[in-house]
């Protein structure tokens, strides 16, 4: 997606770090860069907005689903795991004890 006019900040990296963005994960600078494209790009604009309402409605209506504790500690060990730049299992997190 693009509105066919050059910007400093390209399309692409607009929209492949858009969660970033929208997560507040990536340093103010970027941000600011961000914000220069979206007043200049109106379909990138209009994704941005599109990914916030859905974002919003995810929140409302599974916001409050609380996360099994036993879940939560092997997806916490696998961003360790990848933090720490070890091998990572190929297993699915979420599966039971094989054979179980």
């Amino acid at each position: 997606m693009s509105c066919g006019d050059p910007h400093e900040t390209e399309c692409a990296e607009v929209l492949d770090h858009l969660y970033e963005f929208l997560d507040h994960e990536m340093p103010d600078s970027d941000c600011t860069k961000f914000e220069t494209h979206f007043g200049e790009c109106n379909p990138c604009l209009e994704k941005y907005g599109l990914e916030q309402a859905v974002k919003k409605l995810v929140k409302r209506c599974c916001g409050s689903d609380d996360v099994p504790t036993d879940l939560r500690s092997k997806v916490m060990g696998r961003i360790e795991l990848i933090r720490s730049g070890q091998a990572v299992p190929d297993h699915d997190i979420t599966a039971g004890p094989a054979g179980g």
